[in-house]
């Protein structure tokens, strides 16, 4: 009868840790080029044939038997599709509309400097001329011989930016936007700062985006399908909060009465 306690406990705890998903999308609705988040889980019952040995721990620090209990918590994913585009009329707001990743030069604070992958495009022109975005890391542009360097303008000169990310100042092409994308996503981990970085095993490919100067790529976060969301968790946490009080009564009478018989 005891199993039903640590199955209800599972449950509490998939339940919150969805929870804490979700507010971390409701906290970055306003991010620029955030892509949002989902858990995933398996059901005791679609589990059980398989993994009726299974000594792993699914999210609890006891357990009867070698029986897996409850649910399976499993790992977060994200959702990569495209945000809506916000018009911004500034020249160096930029939005991708297809499979891509702005290339952003990140020095950490032990001075070491790495390649980062964004799809905010909020840019500007620094004091020395250099293409930066908020956080002041340089964006990185290519060469003709393909080869990564920082982008250098002159700020007074007036600028456009085609769908190729080709940047023109007084109609002379002076830089192009270095844009990557990679065969698989698994491979990319989420740094923090609206950043991602490649680990062990990314394989880059060729990028089909369009550069749109003048937007700003929204969060892909839908704000009422979340709260929806946050409602079913908080309604199948109480569920199985009920679960473990019905439990707790029936061992009170079981200790307290029938033991006194």
């Amino acid at each position: 009868m005891l199993k039903g306690l640590y199955t209800a406990y599972t449950g509490m705890v998939n339940q919150q840790k969805r929870l804490d998903t979700m507010t971390n999308n409701l906290a970055n609705v306003n991010t620029v080029g955030y892509k949002k988040e989902g858990a995933t889980s398996q059901a005791f019952s679609d589990v059980l044939a398989y993994r009726i040995k299974d000594v792993t721990t699914p999210g609890y620090t006891e357990k009867l038997g070698t029986m897996n209990l409850g649910v399976k918590i499993g790992e977060n994913y994200t959702d990569w599709s495209q945000g809506s585009f916000r018009q911004t009329e500034n020249t160096y707001d930029l939005a991708l509309s297809g499979n891509g990743f702005f290339n952003i030069e990140f020095t950490d604070k032990s001075g070491n400097t790495s390649t980062m992958y964004t799809r905010d495009g909020g840019f500007t022109v620094n004091k020395d001329g250099y293409l930066v975005n908020d956080n002041g890391d340089y964006v990185l542009g290519v060469t003709n011989g393909g080869a990564q360097e920082r982008i250098r303008l002159n700020p007074t000169a007036e600028t456009t930016i085609d769908e190729f990310g080709n940047i023109y100042q007084d109609d002379t092409a002076v830089a192009r936007i270095m844009i990557t994308d990679f065969a698989d996503y698994n491979y990319l981990a989420k740094y923090g700062e609206n950043y991602y970085q490649a680990i062990e095993g990314a394989e880059l490919t060729d990028a089909d985006a369009q550069v749109h100067s003048g937007y700003l790529e929204q969060s892909n976060v839908e704000t009422v399908q979340e709260m929806v969301n946050m409602i079913s968790i908080q309604r199948n946490y109480e569920a199985n909060q009920k679960v473990i009080t019905t439990y707790d009564k029936s061992l009170d009478i079981t200790v307290n009465q029938i033991g006194k018989l």
